[in-house]
């Protein structure tokens, strides 16, 4: 059985005997159990560093993403129209003479035309700018020019973005 020995007051077990008294010295472990002061500011300081260099980074690849959407966007339209002319070119169906085998607007490559008694439709909606968030598209005729900002309305050439903005690589949305 354990026995339990109490002090006197001359530091003396009980039972007489001078054994050296055991104090509370920290370990080397309680030492180092904590985080000083500095040690908190530095870590915050370069977690503050690392944190702020990662946010342009974040955004640029916000941005690059956009711009992947806007060009497949882009992409999709361009085809869609000329899958429309050629159809148009093969007599599919009829067209407007000053329209050249181009459709009239967007709206009709999603609403589609009637090829021998079935509906061809070329695309399945107009998709929207990722730019400027919303379903506008500029639009070119053949009869306008290249840098045009107003359309003829003879029949859609091209497609373009109605955003301002500047590209990652420097040039304008609109351009592309």
């Amino acid at each position: 059985m354990l026995r339990f020995f109490q002090l006197n007051q001359q530091g003396r077990h009980r039972d007489g005997h001078d054994r050296p008294l055991k104090t509370a010295q920290p370990s080397a472990r309680g030492a180092q159990a904590g985080l000083t002061l500095v040690e908190l500011i530095v870590t915050v300081t370069i977690l503050g560093i690392l944190a702020s260099a990662a946010v342009p980074i974040a955004r640029f690849k916000v941005q690059r993403d956009k711009e992947r959407e806007l060009r497949y966007e882009l992409w999709q339209m361009r085809d869609a129209i000329d899958h429309y002319k050629d159809a148009a070119d093969k007599g599919a169906f009829m067209t407007k003479l000053d329209s050249q085998g181009y459709p009239p607007d967007l709206e009709e490559l999603v609403k589609g035309v009637d090829v021998q008694s079935k509906k061809v439709k070329f695309l399945r909606k107009i998709p929207i700018d990722p730019m400027t968030g919303k379903a506008e598209w500029g639009l070119r005729s053949m009869q306008d020019d290249a840098d045009s900002d107003s359309y003829g309305g003879q029949g859609v050439f091209d497609v373009y973005s109605k955003s301002e903005g500047t590209a990652l690589d420097g040039t304008k949305y609109k351009d592309w």
